[in-house]
């Protein structure tokens, strides 16, 4: 790129402030680790936008744990490292599913409000790549806003704790030690220089590098980028989820709403125009079979016959129960006039989650020192090459209280001194790009080129296209949350095609036809 930070010499700090511990990102993984870190430190969360947009706060499915009578953690761990294609890091999946358990009591300790069976005890449903009832969901499926609302009410009720809502991180500040500071845009378009040696990256994921993603408009892969500015290692980056069932729109929409998961775990059937059930044979869990395999059975039965949606039929229950058991979705489908009590869903896949990321270890660190990463911007091992559904959620539990463990254990042998200061750096010309038109083009590149069935030429003619796009922001500056987060989208597709065209054989959810 030919910088180090994305900022240059024509911006001016309007204020410097000092916390113990700084987590970029509001969602469940940044939460968690904020509740997480001893009282008697001051920390603070960064949100890009409000609270309410997340991947969190949009996430239906449920948070996966073995928790039923008949479930034990080597059950979870097998499915797991099935889904993941033999590549998963087999000491983070046992970390994930031996201590995730645990976790999933806190919120019920916490009042979490999860949704309970007659007899008044979790009620655990199944999803795709699971042989065993072990979802636990809230609101039906609604589980990541019930959750972040209350988590974000418990933050907000500890001292220590400062929460900022519309603030961008610009960079990561370092110096010889490691972490040093972190840049921060504020709403009023203030810069503002935060003086810590602990930053937690919990930013989320990449949605807006494709055309079409469940992810809302802040998921511009921040957290990666500014991650590898400051010389973060980065793992897997190529194996991207997209979800096999989002909502077809005839409408042009940047983010799709996504039709769950547990809408087949509840005996959803995909079908296409004819009525004809494509996933028979495909796999011995048929419709819920890893997400990479429906995905990819459904572009071909795309391909083979010309269209651009199949169907979820889940007629076969009655209207009160997919109401009561599908509240967001039941809803929103009949705003579009489908009531899927009697229609099929209009379904195809969309770019969902992020499996690779930062790479970390067991405690999230990365090898920045005092530079940690949770949730979907972090690679810890447990998601292999194909991410299990709904342990997203509980990757953000473990790995967050984790790294809350960590950094409390640190700041509790060392004392730092506050003298953070940012380097002299040149002042870059302003080009006055078109921000709006280079997005459009980078996430018409990635969806054509780089999607769910991939070959090399499309990849090298996407990775000479955005190498273009990421010289000319690299070569001006302009002092603009657009510009910034061109950028931050550049950088991270050009991750993602790199990690994609070096892996030449196909796994999981990377999928080559070369």
């Amino acid at each position: 790129m030919g910088f180090r930070y994305s900022f240059d010499g024509s911006i001016s700090i309007s204020n410097t402030i000092h916390f113990d511990v700084v987590i970029i990102g509001s969602g469940l993984a940044g939460l968690y680790t904020a509740l997480n870190i001893d009282s008697s430190r001051s920390c603070c969360i960064m949100a890009k936008e409000s609270i309410e947009i997340s991947n969190s706060w949009l996430a239906q499915g449920g948070i996966a744990a073995a928790i039923g009578h008949n479930d034990e953690p080597e059950l979870h761990l097998e499915d797991t490292l099935i889904a993941g294609a033999g590549m998963c890091d087999r000491k983070a999946v046992e970390v994930l599913v031996d201590e995730g358990p645990s976790d999933i009591r806190n919120l019920v300790a916490l009042n979490v409000p999860f949704d309970l069976n007659a007899s008044g005890e979790l009620d655990v449903t199944r999803e795709g790549g699971h042989h065993m009832n072990r979802i636990v969901h809230a609101g039906g499926d609604a589980t990541g806003r019930e959750a972040v609302k209350v988590l974000t009410y418990l933050v907000a009720k500890r001292g220590n704790v400062t929460m900022y809502d519309n603030s961008i991180l610009i960079d990561v500040v370092t110096d010889a030690g490691g972490v040093c500071g972190a840049v921060i845009k504020t709403h009023v378009d203030n810069y503002v220089l935060i003086s810590t040696h602990n930053l937690v990256i919990a930013t989320g994921g990449i949605g807006q590098v494709y055309k079409v993603s469940t992810n809302p408009s802040v998921a511009t892969g921040d957290g990666i980028a500014v991650a590898v500015r400051a010389g973060a290692e980065l793992n897997n980056m190529e194996f991207i989820q997209f979800h096999p069932t989002g909502l077809w729109s005839s409408e042009k929409e940047n983010r799709a709403f996504l039709i769950s998961e547990a809408v087949r775990g509840e005996g959803g059937l995909l079908k296409n125009s004819k009525g004809e059930r494509f996933m028979l044979g495909t796999h011995e869990l048929n419709e819920l079979a890893p997400r990479d395999i429906v995905a990819r059975a459904i572009v071909e039965e795309l391909k083979k016959s010309g269209e651009d949606h199949a169907y979820i039929d889940i007629t076969a229950e009655p209207e009160e129960v997919l109401s009561h058991r599908f509240p967001t979705i039941y809803n929103e489908c009949l705003k579009r006039g489908i009531n899927i009590a009697n229609d099929w869903i209009p379904v195809c896949p969309v770019q969902h989650y992020l499996i690779g990321g930062i790479k970390t270890d067991l405690w999230a660190r990365t090898n920045v020192h005092g530079l940690f990463a949770v949730g979907e911007a972090a690679y810890t091992g447990v998601h292999g090459a194909n991410r299990l559904a709904s342990n997203s959620m509980l990757e953000c539990l473990v790995f967050g209280r984790r790294a809350a463990q960590r950094i409390n254990d640190d700041l509790f042998r060392n004392t730092y001194v506050d003298d953070v200061k940012l380097p002299v750096l040149d002042i870059r010309p302003n080009d006055y790009l078109d921000y709006a038109g280079m997005r459009e083009k980078l996430q018409q590149t990635m969806n054509d080129k780089c999607y769910v069935i991939r070959n090399k030429k499309d990849m090298l003619s996407a990775l000479e296209e955005v190498t273009h796009m990421l010289s000319l922001l690299s070569n001006s500056f302009e002092d603009k949350r657009e510009y910034y987060e061109m950028l931050n989208l550049c950088t991270t597709a050009k991750e993602i095609l790199n990690a994609a065209l070096a892996r030449k054989e196909s796994v999981g959810a990377h999928y080559r036809i070369d």
